[in-house]
């Protein structure tokens, strides 16, 4: 019973962070693309928006390596 309490806690430790990722990236990747349209100059900035939130799904693996190890 224990291994599933570890194996569940490492499953939602990933699984929010992916969600809560994919939900700030679809904000972030539309206002992306508006302002690209008006300013093309603005291309390097859009991507390092965008790239931003994948580093909490790091962190969520982290925190289940921790967990699980």
């Amino acid at each position: 019973m224990e291994k599933a309490i570890i194996a569940l806690a490492a499953a939602i430790a990933i699984a929010v962070p992916a969600v809560a990722t994919a939900w700030a990236q679809s904000r972030i990747g539309s206002a992306a693309a508006g302002a690209l349209a008006e300013k093309p100059e603005l291309s390097g900035t859009a991507i390092i928006m965008v790239a931003i939130p994948e580093t909490i799904v790091l962190l969520g693996f982290l925190v289940a390596y921790f967990i699980i190890g």
